[in-house]
């Protein structure tokens, strides 16, 4: 009981401290987290697509173009880093995708 309670911190009404309606609550909590832990991963990728999308279009070129074309050329920066540098290093950026 304690245990449970112990995660049921911090909510509102009888959520924090009526054990039957906390394991309720603290359950569906887990189950929110589990999903969003899997969810997170594809707001993070879709985020690093825009950002190497829109750094993209600052220099006329499509985000569908740039990426078969750095793997041609055997560049092997991901989605991530790309966008990092399209954001803080523009110049960089352009050098790369040129």
């Amino acid at each position: 009981h304690k245990a449970l309670l112990k995660h049921a911190k911090g909510y509102r009404g009888r959520s924090k401290n009526c054990f039957r309606v906390a394991i309720r609550r603290v359950q569906k909590a887990w189950q929110y987290a589990y999903r969003d832990r899997r969810r997170k991963k594809r707001e993070w990728r879709k985020l690093w697509i825009l950002r190497v999308q829109a750094g993209a279009r600052q220099y006329g070129w499509r985000y569908s173009a740039i990426i078969p074309a750095l793997a041609n050329q055997h560049i092997a920066l991901n989605r991530k880093v790309l966008a990092d540098l399209a954001a803080n290093e523009p110049f960089a950026f352009k050098s790369v995708v040129d």
